[in-house]
């Protein structure tokens, strides 16, 4: 592309990043306790990826929705007030899937002027019905407060909270401890372990593995910035080597949480209450380099504090591939995807339409060149759909590994029944969509008309 989106990373860091971070060496990405069964790879056909938060709001820390997303970027309700704990206050839900099949929550008991010693705990098998299961007391010597803990699952299942805590003696200094599963029901925890080299004053920790290496984020309370440190082992120690504004996220952050995308990239988001928003930054480099951070449509200004659970569920779109198709916008039935002038707009096209109209209206669908779960189209001359400067056009395959990642589409389900929307491989929350009945790749922006316009009716060819 001659031009880069906003707030996304350089090409060049794009293609070195995915270079040097196959899916198998991505711990995370393979841990079906914190991101179910998904890698990072589109879904097959016939399956969805499917990302699920549990955050309080911004109006109340009494209960918690539960959101959903397939995308990771456009995340829709699914139930509110999903669980409201029978006692006290729910704030800052981390979610996993735990390897006997239910989802567990953990969550901090009371609002942050209270004195909150206890950690609490839920369990759902679908997401939106949740029993209570236990207020755990955290066994510190004077504990004042006990906020913010955060699953963590390692390479081998098993399972740890990393939770922040402050005593009597400075309520408002936290230091970040490590609880350990001591059996898989979940129901009792080793002895708090603080991290060392994290230090006191850095609350929100939130960690992630790949490979051999421990990667933290944690927010310093002092300068309002998340910072990032590394350790070869999960207790530690830490080394913090970015500190200060290292990102370009800006001051008065907190809550971050990481999910690798499903083209490998790491998206954090994190709350920005500072500004009202909610925030989300992709990083291609294994954390070097990050995106500018990005409001989340839809739920930014309501959702507060949450963690991200990672799944590919059955039910996704199914789209057969090295066959011809048409694809019918579905707001505007009678108008179809159409190849003008190597530009992909979207014409009238009738059975009264010409010969050659209706072959540039059909293209086979063929595995992605990117990705061979996802999709890539072809016209009728052997050239493939792409994006270049936001434009969906058609060119010749270079053979590049650029090239391959603009003419590579996942498939979402779309607006309306049988419709498909075609996301961006290298640019996640990018769709193709319609304006002006042109052809572009946009942002989402998490409204109905949005999601209309970026759905298509795959249909028999024209051509």
């Amino acid at each position: 592309m001659t031009a880069q989106p906003p707030a996304t990373p350089a090409r060049r860091t794009l293609l070195r990043a995915l270079a040097a971070l196959p899916a198998s060496a991505l711990v995370l990405a393979e841990t079906p306790g914190l991101l179910g069964t998904a890698l990072a790879a589109a879904p097959p056909s016939g399956s969805a990826t499917r990302y699920t938060i549990v955050p309080f709001l911004n109006s109340t820390d009494a209960t918690v929705n539960v959101y959903q997303s397939d995308d990771a970027t456009d995340f829709r309700l699914l139930k509110s007030s999903a669980y409201t704990p029978p006692s006290n206050r729910i704030r800052d839900a981390s979610i996993i899937r735990h390897a006997d099949g239910y989802y567990y929550i953990t969550y901090t008991t009371h609002t942050w002027q209270d004195p909150s010693t206890t950690i609490g705990f839920a369990r759902s098998a679908d997401r939106v019905n949740w029993t209570f299961l236990y207020d755990y007391p955290v066994p510190i010597a004077n504990l004042s407060r006990a906020w913010a803990p955060e699953f963590f699952v390692d390479s081998d299942g098993s399972v740890s909270v990393i939770v922040s805590c402050s005593t009597r003696n400075d309520e408002w200094i936290f230091t970040p401890y490590l609880l350990r599963a001591a059996n898989s029901a979940l129901t009792g925890w080793t002895s708090p372990v603080a991290l060392p080299g994290l230090g006191a004053n850095r609350i929100d920790t939130f960690l992630v593995r790949t490979g051999s290496t421990y990667h933290a984020f944690t927010k310093n309370e002092t300068t309002k910035y998340i910072e990032y440190a590394t350790a070869q082992n999960l207790t530690g120690p830490y080394t913090v080597s970015r500190t200060g504004n290292w990102a370009g996220w800006g001051s008065y952050r907190e809550g971050q949480a990481l999910v690798q995308l499903d083209n490998g990239a790491w998206r954090m988001f994190f709350d920005g209450y500072g500004d009202g928003s909610y925030y989300y930054s992709d990083s291609y480099d294994t954390f070097a380099t990050w995106s500018a951070p990005t409001p989340l449509p839809g739920i930014s200004g309501t959702a507060r504090h949450f963690t991200v659970v990672k799944e590919t569920v059955a039910g996704g779109p199914s789209l057969a591939r090295n066959t011809t198709r048409s694809f019918q916008s579905a707001n505007y039935p009678t108008r179809y995807w159409q190849q003008q002038s190597a530009l992909l707009n979207l014409p009238v096209v009738t059975a009264s339409s010409t010969t050659a109209e209706k072959q540039a209206a059909t293209f086979t669908v063929v595995p992605g060149l990117a990705d061979s779960n996802a999709y890539s189209f072809r016209d009728t001359s052997g050239n493939y759909l792409r994006h270049y400067d936001f434009r969906a056009r058609f060119d010749a395959n270079s053979g590049t590994s650029t090239f391959a990642r603009d003419a590579t589409f996942i498939a979402r389900t779309g607006a309306t029944s049988g419709s498909l929307r075609f996301e961006s491989y290298n640019y996640p929350g990018y769709y193709l969509r319609h304006y002006g009945y042109q052809l572009r790749v946009e942002r989402s922006n998490g409204t109905d008309l949005f999601r209309q316009d970026s759905s298509f009716v795959p249909v028999g060819a024209w051509g």
